[in-house]
């Protein structure tokens, strides 16, 4: 199979994360932080290092501000619910405000409209101006009540990015900025305290190479967001409440050790190499684009991007329909649809057949894009 469905998940992991997950599961499978005994300290010790890890990775103030979760979508909840529960005590004559964009996965999308309704917050959700939001607009729509700006770090239909720095540089200091890093992460450098980022949400089954269930949330020292679940911590068993300092206060329940491991591995194995992968990506998407402008019938969606995103219609088949086409007919993996973005491509004018998605990953060549053009060809030009 020719896999480009790496947005969703990467298809391929480098082989030191393999070995660390396998090295984790073989091993002594202890659970960290719930016993003193020698296999419970040392797989503490590897969370703890990967925490370090993942604060350097990012730019992070604080290591025990890494919080580990099961992936993105649990991050950003964490961090949209949390910060209203904490914050709302602010707003005594209003509901907070919060600003976000049409460009928002549903991860974002709809836990705002979930406080929308329940009367919690107030909500602005800014429309896509040429297949994006611009950080002026985002900041233009700040007002008084406004308590966080929630964005995208790049999309996940087109791969266009919204510039945090540049955002952070227009918000009021008091207004916190909650990224959704999901498909930058990995590919995009992001460092939280030269972007002004408050709270990073991390999926590390995607560009950070790490296996699913294998997720970070990370705080600036200024963020406490109220717990999102409750449970066991290993710590302050007999008070009633979570623990009231992190990472405690926000990783309720045993923690996924292999996932962590591959998450760490995955961070290590990029040190050295995003770049040069930042620089392929580029390269197989201006050429995937150049591509699919020449074949009839078919529109590109995106510019060539670091996060190897591009998605595209054909005017004779919906996404979906074509997407399933590739997989039957050429063992070629990609995504039809609306990628759980439907104000995106609503802003785009493809709500109604959606796009069909290559997501692509540093083990793809040239050579096999021209693969997938010449399927894409054949499948466009049937009547």
């Amino acid at each position: 199979m020719l896999y480009f469905d790496n947005a969703a998940t990467g298809g391929r992991k480098p082989d030191c994360v393999c070995r660390a997950v396998r090295a984790c599961v073989e091993g002594s499978c202890a659970n960290p932080g719930r016993g003193g005994h020698a296999a419970a300290l040392a797989q503490a010790e590897n969370v703890l290092r990967a925490r370090g890890l993942l604060c350097r990775f990012f730019g992070a103030e604080r290591a025990e501000r890494v919080i580990f979760t099961k992936n993105c979508t649990e991050a950003l909840n964490m961090a949209l619910f949390g910060a209203v529960r904490a914050y709302a005590h602010r707003y005594t004559r209003a509901r907070p405000h919060i600003v976000t964009t049409a460009m928002e996965h549903n991860s974002v999308l709809r836990p705002l409209f979930a406080m929308q309704r329940a009367g919690e917050i107030s909500l602005t959700v800014l429309p896509l101006s040429d297949g994006t939001v611009p950080p002026e607009r985002i900041a233009a729509a700040v007002n008084a009540q406004t308590l966080l700006v929630a964005c995208t770090l790049a999309s996940n239909v087109t791969g266009a990015a919204i510039d945090a720095a540049a955002l952070r540089r227009l918000l009021p200091e008091r207004v916190f900025l909650v990224a959704d890093g999901a498909q930058a992460c990995g590919h995009l450098p992001v460092d939280m305290q030269k972007a002004g980022i408050d709270a990073l949400c991390v999926a590390g089954h995607k560009g950070m190479q790490g296996i699913q269930g294998a997720g970070a949330l990370l705080l600036s020292s200024r963020f406490d967001p109220a717990p999102f679940a409750y449970g066991g911590t290993g710590s302050m068993s007999f008070d009633e409440n979570m623990p009231p300092f992190f990472p405690d206060r926000l990783e309720a329940g045993t923690l996924s050790c292999p996932a962590i491991a591959s998450l760490a591995e995955g961070a290590l194995y990029l040190l050295p190499r995003r770049k040069r992968i930042a620089q392929h990506l580029l390269s197989l998407t201006a050429c995937l684009k150049t591509g699919l402008e020449q074949i009839g019938g078919v529109r590109v969606y995106g510019q060539p991007n670091a996060c190897g995103i591009l998605s595209f219609s054909a005017e004779n088949m919906q996404s979906d329909l074509f997407a399933q086409a590739l997989s039957d007919e050429y063992g070629i993996a990609v995504r039809g649809g609306l990628h759980c973005a439907p104000l995106m491509h609503k802003g785009l004018g493809t709500a109604e057949c959606g796009l069909v998605r290559a997501g692509l990953s540093e083990y793809e060549t040239e050579a096999d894009i021209h693969v997938f053009l010449s399927a894409v060809r054949a499948l466009a030009g049937r009547g």
